[in-house]
């Protein structure tokens, strides 16, 4: 291949513009037949065929072909059985599948199946879920105290040896003897003393795998005696701070065993369907009737056990964990077996352990639904009503005594239980029963842990409507064991859900205003104030919530009290955040920021600061008002300082994005030099993120953008000055970013903007700065978490630089296109000698010189004169041009020799075709020279057959 001499072909880009716009015409493939089945079993096929007017939609207009009948044709059409469809088609007509007809002639259990879904919806369904409550009670109710466990089923602990009372008969001796072997045959019972809570309940979980183990061995007996045990340990009240949990892991053992018991019978009672000689499983709807005689027979044998258990509390728990086992001996003795349970339960002297057993029986009961009679419940809560008093007795306060506990706390053990069962209630029951057990609450002496189970338990919009009545309530009732203050906030908590009605707003702020006022416990204040300023950021305006914050400012500040309360704090400050409305009056208080100020820590006080500007995220809207944006910007800081050179990535990630969304969201209308200024601000205040730099660049260039279409592209002196201004503040901005990659892209985007503001020689600058960092780029980048080469980047950004360069003027301080000189001189210090992505670039450069060339260039820039206007096609300068053209075919033709060379023929062959194209459209091939090299680069990219023929074939004749 010889040297060549460039001479770029003359383009018309008015007649080439024209001859892109020329309108289509129709698809080969638009006229379709198209076969549509109605719902009248009718056929027709529609010919879709464009027509010479369209509509107005440019859609052309459906037209009916008739299809005149074939004896070839389609058989499927003219069956008269199938009517024109499928045998599929004729399926889907019928009402029926056959697979739905045979499944209609099985039993009909949809009434059973109806009822029971009405009375899930209804109770259930409508109940705290247990697992909710049982995940807040193991939290709460824990020990340091040391724990017990009698069982004859784990490893360790110290012999106990039972004792046989001296006194009684020789029958009585015996029959005592006789237990004592019934109860321990499977080894000797041992206590395990000074436990911890964490391994008390590491063996009840061991209990709970013994279990299982043994009922899946055919230890049926043993299973059933640790069942037992574990219902004994429900007994032992020594711990009575513990026995919240201690019921809840118990419990749930028990769960196990009885769901363990029900699925073995279900599994035994296989049945025969009437015709059927195969046996299947139990539905999960069954009747009795459908139950076989011998599982009904294992059935009874279960309770019968149970009934034989001699201590009451064992007995009452195991039969409550297998009464759903019930359902295969009757349906209509449930309600009688639940009330019988119910008043055996009155015989568990411990008022602690009985509120707890009517509680499982409640929650085994509302799981049956096989009974709409809820009766059991309100027995259960009039029951414990009964005995209420003896929580107040002299037994228990010698207890509480003994066990160093107040009577706050030990009446804090019954809310649990005591909640769950008015819960269950309120949902079975009618208003009317409700206003009853309101009523006998009120009679009650000592009452206030009852108003507190009432307002935790009934429906808020119950408890709303009368908001008043139970703030005279609380008011009236005395500090007789369960505090005010916790009775104000279930209330709050109730309003706060379900809102008062208006009137009773002021009434009901008033009262807790006056009792949060005299509080003088920290702990106590900060318990009640904590949803009662959620009750008023809702209800009130800032002016009552200014007063709330100052309050909490004067409890909290001496002596630095406000370190015990950081939760309930950000708990309050993430409340008000997501109720206010009203962002712009919430920053301007007095006591807003004096409030954040609290925050000490710094972890907390960043969290607290993210929660605030979050929050306003999330609200549309400019924000204009200058003290407003003072406070976020004082927010920001607080954020921005917590940023070291230890934070993870993510942080600094999420940190940026807010302050990034701060930013976007200021605006200062028309007055673009304030805005500038609080760019530069920000600017100042933000220098360890990248991510706010960009944004500021971003904005600023946006603020040069607006400025322009304002003046409509015809600046003065002032706009003039300060289109630089904000060109000078992104060419400062951009060298602190870390990545090469982001400089790169900024360079060139503020260098457009400056070119479109007419601002020639800062538009220079960037364009210069930019070159000079492209041998900077490093060899690989990272790419949603992936690090990929930097040259396809490269050559991607290289592309649109060189589009920018084509409306770029020369300066008349340098030489002719000195900034595409500079841009090759940089492509040959970053790119390595041979690699691919160089003649591809080349092949840009040289489509960008070509156009270069032409007297008109085919876009410009509104009163920018590029190099059509000031060289007027001078010769000189068109013939710089082409001797940088000839160098840059020079060099793609020496790497079609170095792939020859190094057999990457494949490579060879793709790169003479495009050299090819671009000889065809942009070198004058009336020069012979230019021909004959035009003919040997498709020669070159044929010789080998590497290409695809359809491709050659399609890019020529497209």
């Amino acid at each position: 291949m010889t040297e060549i001499e460039w001479i770029s072909k003359p383009m018309e880009y008015g007649t080439v513009k024209f001859a892109c716009l020329e309108e289509a015409v129709d698809h080969p493939l638009k006229p379709v037949v198209i076969t549509l089945i109605d719902g009248r079993n009718s056929t027709r096929r529609n010919a879709l065929r464009s027509t010479s007017t369209g509509s107005s939609t440019g859609v052309s207009t459906p037209t009916h072909t008739p299809v005149p009948t074939n004896p070839l044709s389609d058989p499927l059409l003219s069956h008269p059985s199938l009517d024109g469809s499928d045998p599929l088609t004729q399926f889907a007509r019928e009402e029926l599948d056959p697979l739905s007809k045979m499944a209609a002639d099985e039993w009909d259990y949809s009434n059973v199946a109806l009822v029971s879904k009405k009375l899930k919806d209804t109770a259930e369904e409508l109940v705290e879920p247990w697992s909710v409550r049982r995940s807040a009670i193991l939290s709460k109710y824990t020990t340091s105290e040391k724990l017990s466990i009698v069982t004859s089923f784990l490893p360790g602990g110290e012999k106990v040896v039972v004792k046989v009372q001296p006194s009684g008969s020789m029958v009585d001796k015996v029959k005592t003897r006789l237990e004592q072997l019934d109860d321990f045959e499977e080894g000797p019972v041992r206590q395990m003393l000074d436990l911890s809570q964490q391994q008390y309940t590491a063996r009840i979980e061991q209990l709970n795998n013994e279990l299982v183990q043994a009922w899946h061995s055919d230890q049926r007996v043993k299973a059933l005696k640790i069942a037992i045990q574990c219902a004994k340990l429900l007994v032992d009240t020594s711990v009575m701070a513990f026995y919240p949990s201690k019921f809840v892991l118990i419990t749930d053992i028990l769960d196990i065993f009885g769901k363990l018991v029900y699925e073995r019978l279900k599994i035994k009672a296989e049945y025969y369907k009437p015709g059927s000689k195969v046996p299947t499983s139990l539905p999960d709807n069954f009747t009795p009737d459908m139950v076989p005689e011998n599982a009904k027979e294992t059935c009874r044998n279960w309770f019968y056990k149970i009934a034989s258990i001699r201590e009451l509390v064992p007995r009452l728990y195991v039969e409550m964990a297998i009464i759903k086992s019930y359902s295969f001996l009757t349906t209509s003795e449930f309600n009688t077996a639940l009330l019988r349970i119910t008043h055996m339960i009155r015989g568990i002297g411990n008022p602690l352990i009985a509120v707890y057993a009517r509680c499982y029986l409640c929650r085994v009961g509302l799981a049956l639904n096989k009974t709409s009679d809820f009766e059991f419940v309100r027995e259960n809560f009039y029951g414990f009503l009964f005995t209420y008093q003896q929580l107040f007795g002299p037994a228990v306060k010698n207890e509480l005594t003994k066990q160093n506990l107040t009577l706050h706390s030990y009446l804090n053990l019954y809310s649990p239980a005591l909640d769950w069962i008015v819960q269950v209630l309120v949902v079975t029951s009618p208003e009317s029963l409700l206003e009853e057990v309101l009523s006998r609450c009120k009679k009650q002496e000592n009452g206030s842990l009852l108003l507190n189970t009432v307002l935790t338990a009934f429906k808020p919009t119950y408890i709303a409507a009368r908001a008043m009545d139970f703030v005279n309530l609380i008011v009236a009732s005395e500090d007789d064991g369960y505090p005010q203050y916790l009775l104000y906030r279930s209330l709050g908590e109730c309003l706060v859900r379900e809102s008062p009605p208006k009137e009773d707003c002021q009434s009901v702020l008033n009262v807790i205003w006056k009792y949060i006022t005299d509080l003088i416990d920290p702990n106590k204040f900060m318990h009640c104030i904590e949803i009662w300023i959620q009750f008023t950021v809702i209800h009130f305006s800032v002016n009552e919530l200014n007063l709330f914050f100052g309050k909490i400012i004067d409890h909290l500040r001496p002596n630095k009290v406000f370190e015990n309360y950081y939760p309930q704090l950000q708990n309050i400050v993430e409340k008000i955040v997501a109720h206010t409305q009203d962002f712009e009056s919430l920053l301007a208080m007095d006591n807003f920021l004096p409030l954040i100020d609290l925050f000490h820590k710094e972890s907390i006080k960043v969290e607290v600061c993210k929660t605030v500007i979050e929050g306003l995220s999330a609200q549309n809207g400019p924000i204009t008002d200058p003290i407003i944006i003072n406070a976020l910007m004082f927010i920001a800081r607080i954020m921005h300082d917590s940023v070291s050179a230890l934070t993870v990535e993510d942080e600094k990630r999420q940190i940026g994005q807010l302050i990034c969304g701060l930013v976007q969201r200021v605006d200062y209308g028309r007055d673009f030099e304030k805005q500038l200024s609080f760019y530069a601000e920000a600017r100042a205040a933000f220098p360890n993120l990248d991510s706010v730099h960009i944004q500021l660049v971003q904005c600023v260039n946006r603020l040069s953008v607006d400025t322009r279409k304002i003046v409509r592209g015809h600046h003065t002196r002032r706009t003039s000055a300060f289109v630089r201004a904000c060109a000078a503040f992104c060419f400062i901005t951009i060298p602190s970013l870390t990545l090469v990659h982001t400089r790169l892209q900024l360079y060139l985007l503020s260098g457009q903007v400056a070119l479109l503001n007419q601002c020639l020689g800062q538009a220079d600058a960037c364009f210069k700065a930019a070159l000079s960092l492209v041998p900077e780029m490093p060899k690989t980048i990272d790419i949603d978490g992936r690090q990929k080469s930097s040259q396809p980047y490269l050559l991607s950004y290289l592309s649109n630089f060189l589009s920018t360069l084509l409306v770029v003027p020369d300066s008349p301080e340098h030489g002719v296109l000195y900034l595409m000189r500079g841009l090759l001189n940089a492509v040959q210090r970053c790119f390595e000698e041979n690699t691919s992505i160089k003649p591809y670039l080349y092949l840009r450069v040289l489509d960008l010189l070509s156009t270069v060339a032409q007297e008109n260039y085919p876009y410009h820039i509104d009163k920018v004169d590029s190099n059509d206007k000031l060289y007027g096609s001078d010769q000189k300068f068109i013939g710089e041009v082409n001797k940088i053209c000839s160098k840059i075919v020079e060099e793609i033709l020496n790497h079609l020799k170095y792939l020859g060379s190094a057999e990457q023929l494949d490579k060879q062959s793709a790169l003479a075709l495009e050299l090819f194209n671009c000889f065809v459209i942009r070198a004058d091939l009336r020069d012979p020279a230019l021909a004959n090299m035009a003919v040997n680069l498709w020669n070159l990219s044929q010789r080998h057959g590497s290409v695809d023929p359809k491709v050659t074939v399609n890019m020529y004749l497209q």
